[in-house]
């Protein structure tokens, strides 16, 4: 490719001119290409120029060595550029990665190179200082995670003398723990807290099994003294690691081994059977089959066996194996109540499914601890493949609810899946109006979560109630106004028979549920409609005007001051008006707005005797306070109904902004009466 756009040729022509450099530069260039174009991961400025610094076997990193960032890339004439967005080094365009790799003899000891520069970058009396616990700050030593975490890896590919040497050195030195413990702290599998006392455990051995290096798997077999089934730091035995990395050369190794237990757990109760079935390694399941002394059914901590581990991730090849086994039940459930075939439909596994459907000891029903079922999970998944294998079979119930009734219809409309709830609606023994245990059908659960598609899907359907309340008395346009979705509550509004004022067990209407979280949007909406009352109460007395104020709804508020048929300072049943709710929570534009009428009282007290300065100064909003304060029919020390002043608030809270707004020139603190 790089040949046919004339590329090959431009780019052997730079090559040739970073070698003519001579010297440092043409070193410093080609070693960069190298570095850029056979790192596991992308490396940053910072970790590439302290990798280019390290001298091979030195005991010392000499920071002198570090390059610049700007004579890398001046060496490297061109090819290399340090991307903006991502902030890593990179080459300046893919087709130069794949010129390197037609060109292996431009590198060709990159990878032992590669560890050995980790290797001894690890080594270093700067690294052996770190202390691991706690885990120092790494600015220092910038290039320490990733050769932590890789080193072995490069070593796998292409293991020099060099290379195992400076690996057994890092292995005998129990106080260099860092890099161990950055290995370690990098694997997703393991989520418990390292014990930095315990780091040691973690030996040569360990090390080896992990990265799957055989030949120095061997050499630390034959040191005298090396125990075989030693736990690391994590309860990790060398035989786990390599079945976790699915290292068969290694597996086949230990369990050659006399002594060996090939069924020890680690810290979360998964042996090594487990460890390969979860991660799909077919060869080390195979060979941990092959032993009497491994159990196929052994709990983790989560009470997974190793048939549920494959079949959660799909691992379809492991599936097989283990089912063939007559010692294995494929019906077990974990600490969820989760079957395999439960644990498959909720990942979405199609392959595995089938497998499982393909046996007559299967329950294709069985519910988890929750109540729901294996097709509950994969309708709340959205994965419509599993879905349709599941509706094929005649011994499934699709309208089965969990224990909080929720029918297999209602999880797919909870996350949006139209797919999943298209096939669930053409079906006859499905109710497309069945409420949850809250009372909740799925036209409110689409509702409540905006999923506008599923909610027009259901709207069509002449058997959905678009009023049906909750247990709370909400309607589906209640919960769509709760959640703020806009473009629901156009669609239910778009309909005739659908109540846009109905209010619910607490007497909020839509409007007022709107304006209390804030949505202004949707309050604006239902303000447009002429069959909507912005004044009608809940049961505490709170209009929209309050609940606009309280939350800040600048728009709403400037709509309702327009209207005739609005009171802006009428307050609630606790005695509290608009203005006062506004200062309450600092919200200035309101209160400006509400400042401005001359059918605002800005004394107006509540039941507690609070006016909204005080409102003002208990929450500390010195802004508020200052408009208040701007205003000549404003008592600034008009105390509440236990005699409390404004500033006797203030003090109390500790606001010195406040105070400082407060406080006469002779400062006096009032005390309480």
């Amino acid at each position: 490719m790089t040949d046919g756009l004339g590329l090959g040729d431009a780019y052997g022509s730079t090559l040739n001119r970073i070698k003519g450099q001579g010297g440092e530069k043409a070193k410093l260039g080609m070693a960069a290409l190298m570095w850029i174009s056979h790192s596991e991961r992308p490396l940053k400025p910072d970790e590439l120029c302290h990798a280019l610094a390290v001298e091979i076997g030195s005991a010392n990193l000499n920071t002198d060595n570090v390059p610049s960032v700007g004579t890398l890339l001046f060496c490297c004439q061109g090819l290399v550029v340090v991307d903006k967005k991502s902030s890593i080094v990179r080459l300046i365009h893919f087709t130069l990665q794949e010129y390197l790799r037609a060109h292996p003899e431009l590198f060709c000891t990159a990878h032992s190179t590669i560890a050995e520069t980790c290797l001894s970058y690890m080594n270093s009396q700067q690294v052996k200082a770190l202390s691991a616990s706690p885990t120092p700050d790494l600015r220092s030593t910038p290039f320490l995670e990733y050769s932590s975490v890789y080193w072995g890896t490069h070593a796998k590919r292409d293991l020099s003398e060099c290379s195992k040497l400076l690996a057994l050195k890092l292995f005998d030195d129990r106080n260099n723990q860092i890099p161990s413990k950055i290995l370690l702290e990098a694997q997703e599998y393991y989520s418990h807290p390292i014990d930095s006392a315990k780091l040691s455990l973690f030996g040569g051995l360990h090390y080896a099994s992990f990265f799957g290096i055989a030949e120095i798997v061997v050499g630390c077999l034959e040191v005298e003294g090396c125990d075989i089934n030693q736990e690391d730091c994590i309860g990790n035995t060398p035989l786990g690691w390599a079945a976790y990395n699915g290292h068969e050369d290694v597996v086949e190794i230990l369990l050659g081994q006399d002594g060996i237990n090939p069924d020890k757990s680690d810290i979360d109760d998964q042996t090594p059977l487990c460890c390969a079935a979860q991660n799909g390694h077919e060869g080390v399941v195979k060979m941990l089959l092959e032993r009497d002394n491994v159990s196929l059914d052994k709990l983790d901590k989560d009470g997974q066996t190793p048939l549920c581990c494959a079949a959660q991730d799909g691992r379809e090849g492991v599936v097989k194996m283990l089912l063939g086994r007559s010692d294995v039940d494929p019906n077990k459930q974990d600490n969820s109540g989760r079957t395999p075939f439960c644990c498959a439909a909720w990942g979405g596994h199609e392959g595995v499914v089938k497998i499982l459907l393909g046996r007559d000891d299967v329950d294709r029903n069985k519910p988890d601890n929750s109540g729901r079922t294996p097709l509950c999970w994969a309708a709340w998944g959205g994965h419509e493949g599993v879905v349709r294998i599941l509706l094929g079979r005649d011994n499934v119930d699709p309208d089965r609810p969990d224990n909080d009734g929720r029918t297999p219809l209602c999880c797919a409309v909870w996350n949006g899946h139209e797919g999943v709830a298209k096939m669930l609606l053409g079906r006859d023994d499905v109710n497309p109006d069945k409420p949850d245990d809250d009372g909740r059908t799925p036209l409110c659960c689409a509702a409540q979560n905006g999923h506008e598609g599923v909610a027009k899907i259901l709207l069509r359907r002449d058997d959905v109630d678009p009023n049906k309340l909750d247990n709370d008395g909400r309607t589906p346009l209640y919960c769509a106004a709760w959640g703020g979705h806009e473009g629901v509550v156009k669609m239910l509004l778009g309909r005739d028979d659908v109540n846009p004022d109905k209010p619910d067990d607490d007497g909020r209407t839509p409007l007022c549920c709107a304006a209390q979280n804030g949505h202004e949007g949707v309050a604006k909406i239902l303000l447009g409609r002429d069959d909507v009352n912005p004044n009608k109460p809940d049961n505490n007395g709170k209009t929209l005007r309050s609940y606009a104020a309280w939350s800040g709804l600048e728009g709403v508020v400037k709509i309702l001051l327009g209207r005739d048929d609005v009171s802006p300072d009428k307050p609630g049943d606790d005695g509290q008006a608009p203005l006062a709710y506004a200062a309450w929570n600092g919200h200035e534009g309101v209160v400006k707005m509400l400042l401005g009428r001359d059918d605002v009282n800005p004394n107006r007290p509540d039941d507690d005797g609070q006016t909204p300065l005080l409102c003002a100064v208990w929450s500390g909003h010195e802004e508020v306070v200052k408009l208040l304060l701007g205003r000549d029919d404003v008592n600034p020390n008009k105390p509440d109904h236990r005699g409390r002043t404004p500033l006797w608030w203030a003090t109390q809270r500790g606001h010195a902004g406040v105070i400082a707004l407060l406080q006469p020139s002779e400062p006096t603190i009032p005390s309480a009466t």
